[in-house]
């Protein structure tokens, strides 16, 4: 069984992974000496497809959302591949865009669409990415196990506690009716792909939003800040939530007053339902780097049917299989 792999200070601990050969047929050694036959396993070891033998080391870098997906893969793909080297780190989607320009990494890992003008510095460097959605998320808005009041949120309340310039203080601020007692928030740091998301989504304008907030780019920071402090709340990805679940509560939404409150699930994200906080997220590696053999079966691997496993494994929703594919179609 797959294990499940978090940020921070988790130990990885070992999967067993079982491999099945296909049988071969018996087959007579004409080289043997008379009335005699190959045996058994000098037969198997003559038919058998050779192996690639694969190394080298694979840099990655980027969102924090994205990263147990990649970090799960890359466990994976090298005990398959004792003889590469893959690391995953976790700057935010805007910090591994620039390191991917740079030069620095292999691959970025991004819960945003890489932007136009990052797209242009690639250019002019002589370089470009390739884009590949790996799994959906919805990012979640949490809260303390015991806070009763703020079970269900529209988007306007929402956007009235977190737009730049917010007066709002008190939970009582956004409901005359909820208790009159500061509101201490935690949020992903401006570098994040999450941060640009939810600000877009709910503000209205990506990366526009009230700044007196603890920022961490480390997921597990803003799980600790919303579990010890009843009136915390804080956003970030659903696999987050569903590590936590037992230590926090999500929010459901509502698009308007009138509206059904959706909370997050893997039905709701994977249908669009649970808006408008559903989202897909994304790997970009170098297109110069996908002529590295060790580069492209890793990415092979990121997309088969074991790496999609990985991706509900680790509290992702998989894509429509169409989409795999389509990524795999941009590696020939």
């Amino acid at each position: 069984m797959f294990k499940s792999w978090k940020k921070g200070g988790i130990v990885l601990s070992s999967v067993v992974m079982a491999f099945t050969m296909a049988a071969c047929g018996d087959k007579t050694d004409n080289n043997a000496s008379a009335g005699g036959s190959a045996s058994p396993s000098a037969t198997a070891e003559a038919t058998k497809a050779p192996e690639t033998k694969l190394s080298g080391s694979i840099k990655i870098d980027g969102s924090s959302t994205v990263y147990p997906i990649s970090q799960a893969v890359a466990e994976e793909f090298m005990k398959k591949h004792k003889d590469v080297q893959i690391t995953v780190g976790l700057s935010g989607s805007s910090n591994g865009i620039k390191k991917l320009i740079s030069g620095e990494i292999t691959i970025a890992d991004s819960s945003r669409k890489i932007k136009d003008e990052e797209k242009k510095q690639l250019t002019d460097k002589g370089q470009d990415t390739v884009e590949m959605p790996v799994a959906f998320d919805g990012i979640t808005v949490v809260i303390h196990k015991d806070n009763d009041w703020a079970k269900e949120m529209t988007v306007e309340q929402l956007k009235k506690i977190w737009e730049k310039n917010s007066t709002v203080k008190l939970w009582s601020d956004v409901d005359p009716s909820w208790p009159k007692e500061p509101i201490k928030l935690y949020g992903p740091g401006t570098a994040s792909g999450t941060f640009e998301f939810f600000t877009e989504a709910i503000n209205h304008t990506a990366k526009e939003s009230r700044t007196d907030f603890t920022p961490s780019e480390d997921d597990n920071v803003l799980v600790k800040g919303v579990s010890s402090d009843k009136y915390a709340m804080a956003y970030f990805g659903y696999a987050y939530y569903l590590e936590n679940k037992d230590k926090l509560q999500a929010v459901a939404i509502k698009k308007d007053a009138n509206s059904p409150a959706v909370a997050p699930s893997i039905e709701t994200i994977e249908k669009g339902t649970y808006a408008p906080l559903s989202r897909p997220v994304f790997v970009y590696p170098l297109k110069s780097e996908l002529a590295k053999p060790e580069v492209k079966e890793f990415l092979k691997f990121y997309m088969s049917a074991e790496g999609q496993k990985l991706v509900e494994q680790v509290g992702y929703i998989k894509l429509p299989q169409a989409m795999y594919d389509k990524n795999l179609e941009a590696l020939k």
